[in-house]
This record gives C-alpha cells, structure tokens and sequence, in this order.
C-alpha cells in the first residue's frame, strides 16, 4: 500500500511518506515476536455473549428505572454524574419524555453494531476472496450436500427471511440457556 500511494500520513508522522523512512520505521517492529493471546473465558461462551448483548442491545432506559407513569408524566431514575453520580427522580410530560427517547432510534441505515477490517461490508467479499486465495482455500459450494432438494423440504429446515433485508438467515451457533428461545420467537420480537 505504501509503494502504490494508498497510505496518507500527517502532522509529525508526515515524514514516513518517504519508503526509506517508513522501512526504518517499521525495522524493530519486525523483530519483535507478536503472539496473539487470548484467555478463555471463566464462565463459557454464553457469559460472553449475555454480556455483549447487555451493551449492543439494550434499548435507551430500562423498566427497571421507570417509577411511575400517570396524569401525562412519566418518573423515573437517572444517575446525576454532577453530583458524584447520585441517583435523582425526574418528572416529564409524556411527550417530552418519548421526544427523549426517540433521539437514541438510529436513523434508517445506520447501524449500532459495526464490522471493521476483514468483516467490514463494504469490501467482505473482495478480502475474503483475498484470503481465500492468498491461504489457497477452496471456495465453499452454497450448496453443502451436493445434492438436489426438493423445495418443501429446504423450505422447513431453512429459518425464515430477514424481516430487514429479506435474505436467508444462516445459524451460525446457538446457545442453551435458560433465555434462549428458537429463532422464530426472537424474529417476531425484532418486529
């Protein structure tokens, strides 16, 4: 990327655009071992799950800190970080409070959870088709059994269409639990 022009460089690293700068830049990190390391998690998988998706789908105030609603107002808890993070009780007309929680909606196109690198989307299919190459890898036939199916069958072992994009929704793993549920119990709460 650096010999085709592809890398920009500014303010005090400005000076890597030249290649022999930037060779004797890069010189001790190529004697240096990487080893990639990475624990396994104490609780299992499903701990590390339950705990990403407390972060990447919660949704703006949880039920917990609503008090009450009535007469048009709408109570509840909030943390004052001003106040060494003490907990306050606010009181909102209805409206307002819903004018609030409408500004954490994503607008159409954006996207809460993002992909970066390898799996980003504007380019996944370029890079893993580089990868692919580069590890001399076969290309997976989207057909796995080789074999031709009739329609009723595929129809009732498939899950049901993305209601966003309308592709076919692919397990990739599941987790038991005591919240798990089938996919078509979670689609229809996404609806």
């Amino acid at each position: 990327m650096h010999a085709a022009g592809e890398l920009k460089f500014f303010t005090d690293l400005a000076g890597l655009k030249d290649a022999s700068a930037f060779k004797a830049y890069l010189a001790p990190l190529r004697k240096s071992e990487w080893v990639v390391y990475a624990k396994r998690p104490f609780a299992g998988p499903s701990q590390v799950l339950a705990y990403l998706a407390r972060y990447t789908h919660r949704v703006a105030i949880g039920n917990s800190r609503l008090l009450s609603i009535s007469d048009g107002k709408v109570r509840f808890r909030w943390k004052d970080y001003r106040e060494n993070g003490n907990c306050a009780v606010m009181t909102l007309e209805a409206g307002e409070f819903i004018r609030r929680f409408l500004l954490h909606v994503l607008p159409d196109g954006f996207h809460r959870i993002r992909h970066y690198g390898l799996f980003a989307n504007g380019h996944r299919a370029d890079k893993l088709a580089l990868c692919r190459k580069l590890l001399d890898v076969a290309i997976v036939p989207a057909d796995r059994s080789g074999e031709d199916h009739d329609c009723e069958s595929v129809a009732q072992s498939e899950p049901p269409p993305c209601p966003c994009c309308g592709g076919r929704m692919r397990i990739v793993e599941s987790f038991d639990g005591p919240l798990s549920r089938p996919y078509h119990v979670r689609r229809l709460d996404g609806l």
